[in-house]
């Protein structure tokens, strides 16, 4: 029998759509993007809303703490990429007023772990992905290569890489101290989720129904994760059906499991 997990506390307060959440480094609290147009700061141990972060006028899309958790940044359906600290002020928007920021969606925002030269990585419907120096918060590259918007960015557990993924298909792997692109690697479908291995020289994609799995030393597919047997959702039509899709990663902090989540 697999294993079942059990609900612990609900968090209540957002008035549509959550699309993303990230856990700060100590397990204590949580951040999440919503279509209301808003941010939210948990505390988990009460499950009470902390904070709001109020200052987007389009659906936020994306969110993620900085590794010492005192900063955090948000991409929108409004273009923008913005710098918060923790009690919900707004303090920079990444490329106002220059001709830098991104021309379409920003889908995904993630700090870089590395705190000799940190960096904040966004990806956007406008078929970008650009790095931004965090301590002055400006444009450091403009990475070009996919064809296609771009839905997902992780950054290594070292901070030296980072990869995209989207609906071309395409996973590129990125040098984020050069701004080059060191490898492509074909997944076949469009890709929702992407994440590397912290123990493993991985990165893993959700991709349609499956996980694909490369070694990035080989630039060769070690594995896929399919569901044991086809799983299908009712689509709004009768007898119209949908395919489950995966479109979330997470990986224990020890490397040894691998979470995925579906649109079932």
């Amino acid at each position: 029998e697999p294993m079942m997990g059990y609900m612990e506390k609900r968090l209540v307060g957002h008035h549509h759509f959550i699309q993303d959440m990230d856990i700060s480094s100590d397990g204590a609290y949580a951040l999440t993007a919503s279509w209301d147009k808003t941010l939210r700061l948990w505390d988990l141990a009460s499950g009470e809303t902390e904070t709001q972060f109020r200052s987007h006028t389009g659906d936020v899309l994306s969110v993620a703490f900085s590794s010492d958790n005192r900063q955090v940044v948000s991409g929108s359906r409004d273009k923008s990429i913005k710098l918060w600290n923790v009690i919900g002020v707004a303090k920079y928007e990444l490329g106002q007023n220059t001709d830098t920021p991104h021309k379409d969606w920003v889908t995904c925002v993630r700090f870089s772990p590395n705190s000799e030269e940190p960096v904040i990585v966004s990806a956007s419907c406008d078929w970008t992905v650009k790095v931004w120096n965090l301590q002055r918060c400006k444009l450091r590259f403009n990475l070009c290569g996919h064809n296609a918007r771009i839905n997902c960015v992780t950054v290594s557990p070292d901070g030296s890489l980072c990869a995209s993924g989207g609906k071309d298909g395409k996973a590129i792997l990125w040098d984020l101290n050069e701004g080059g692109s060191l490898s492509t690697l074909d997944a076949g479908k469009e890709i929702n989720a992407l994440e590397f291995s912290p123990n493993r020289y991985w990165l893993c994609a959700a991709t349609g129904s499956a996980v694909k799995i490369w070694d990035l030393e080989s630039k060769q597919e070690v594995g896929a994760l399919t569901l044991q047997e086809e799983i299908e959702e009712a689509g709004p039509k009768r007898n119209h059906r949908l395919p489950i899709l995966c479109i979330s990663l997470a990986w224990s902090t020890d490397g040894s499991t691998l979470f995925a989540g579906y649109t079932d």
